[in-house]
């Protein structure tokens, strides 16, 4: 499985990844073993952080593994919670809390 990549629009590509535009065209693809690219503004619909950052999340619980974005550090934050969630990667910080 090719390792979570965050990228701004203008980093280069490998030519063997798929772009996605939706959840299911993503599915589809994991499935078939490609590694998917998305660009989480474009499925969000509109401009807005919140949106991008939940579409993100999105498409990293469909599979998706590289993220095309002009917020990064936020996207790739909101990934990984993602990632940890679905139990694909520990988390980066564990307590334990006792009441």
């Amino acid at each position: 499985m090719t390792a979570l990549r965050v990228l701004t629009p203008g980093d280069q590509e490998d030519p063997s990844w798929v772009e996605a535009r939706s959840v299911s065209e993503i599915e589809e693809f994991v499935r078939a073993g490609r590694t998917v690219v998305v660009t989480p503004a474009d499925l969000a619909g509109h401009d807005g952080e919140a949106a991008e950052l939940a579409a993100a999340s999105v498409c990293a619980w469909a599979g998706a593994r590289v993220f095309r974005t002009t917020r990064p550090e936020q996207v790739r934050l909101a990934v990984e919670m993602t990632e940890s969630l679905a139990g694909r990667r520990p988390p980066a910080l564990t307590r334990r809390g006792l009441a």
